[in-house]
């Protein structure tokens, strides 16, 4: 396992993980298979605010509404999927909440606190970052809000 810039990140903060392998496959990079209570982070487009970051359970639906309110737009959209290795330094199915090429508005689904961990991206397609989800808050300095919906 090759360090990713995550993990030198959460060292240098004093930030305890761990880091758990998975296989992916390219064409599906949903994360559902990953683990359980693993968080993907997406990245938004409001109408006001700019860019914003969000991470939601992988088997959740970002609720656009809910995330417009909670970022203080009106409206909130998904960026293009080619857009988001210059916003974030990251590749779809890579994408992490920490170490982005800019600091984003961060806000991660309330239901991250009713775990004593939960799994992240570290930066790279098939490895994630374990850890306490009130490290990743105060970190990225994260909202916590209700931002998810059921998949449909």
């Amino acid at each position: 396992m090759t360090k990713t810039n995550v993990m030198r990140l959460l060292e240098a903060a004093g930030i305890p993980y761990r880091t758990a392998e998975y296989e992916y496959d390219e064409s599906n990079l949903s994360g559902l298979h990953a683990a359980e209570q693993v968080f993907k982070t997406l990245v938004t487009r409001g109408d006001k605010t700019g860019i914003n970051v969000f991470c939601i359970p992988v088997d959740m639906e970002l609720d656009l509404k809910k995330a417009a309110v909670v970022s203080k737009n009106k409206k909130v959209e998904m960026t293009h999927m080619k857009e988001l290795l210059g916003l974030t330094g990251y590749i779809r199915g890579g994408c992490s909440p920490i170490g982005m090429k800019k600091k984003y508005p961060t806000f991660i689904d309330e239901t991250c606190i009713l775990f004593d961990e939960i799994a992240v991206s570290a930066g790279v397609r098939g490895e994630q970052i374990i850890l306490d989800p009130n490290d990743l808050i105060r970190y990225t300095e994260a909202t916590e809000a209700d931002v998810t919906k059921e998949m449909a």
